[in-house]
């Protein structure tokens, strides 16, 4: 009876160990997630699409949000991001306002990389959001080019031309543009 009573008393320590790391890795990572979570109030999602580009993997496109709570009127500011695959999973992830800047100063910097950035033979810089959104230069022995990768938390990596990476910074940009209007307004 005691080594019963033993197990059960362990198996509940670890199962209330366990519950708090479950609940954190399922929390929301970013400041409008965390916003637009709270309850007993009312919380309006405001969307608009800012465009998309295309890649041979399937399609990226970028929404803007705006959040707000109704009862005091403050709101939360963001960016949508979602892959539509052609043979994957559909990602998704949420930028908030606050890191626009650094995203795209990051993708900047990634998109005119070169092999000086290092003496070793090979290489992997990246920029990585809240949510987990990374973009990212990798180059291996110096050899085959410069690749550029978008990828969703641990979703599969998605290959992104110049051009791409190019259009993806400029909808990045759009999209802060036309969320810096809603904030002076």
């Amino acid at each position: 009876m005691r080594q019963l009573h033993f197990i059960l008393v362990a198996t509940c320590c670890s199962l209330a160990l366990a519950s708090p790391a479950q609940d954190l890795t399922n929390a929301p990572k970013t400041e409008i997630e965390n916003f637009e979570a709270q309850t007993g109030k009312v919380i309006i999602k405001g969307f608009g699409q800012t465009g998309s580009v295309t890649v041979d993997a399937g399609v990226i496109s970028v929404r803007c949000k705006e959040t707000a709570d109704v009862a005091t009127g403050i709101k939360e500011y963001g960016i949508a991001i979602k892959f539509d695959g052609n043979n994957r999973q559909e990602a998704f992830a949420i930028v908030d306002y606050d890191e626009l800047d650094a995203l795209l100063n990051g993708m900047n910097y990634l998109g005119k990389i070169t092999y000086d950035v290092t003496p070793m033979p090979s290489f992997d810089a990246a920029f990585t959001t809240k949510s987990g959104l990374r973009i990212a230069a990798h180059s291996e022995r110096r050899q085959g080019g410069i690749h550029t990768f978008l990828r969703f938390a641990d979703a599969p990596r998605i290959l992104l031309t110049s051009d791409q990476l190019a259009q993806f910074q400029n909808l990045i940009g759009q999209a802060k543009a036309t969320l810096d209007s809603l904030k002076n307004k």
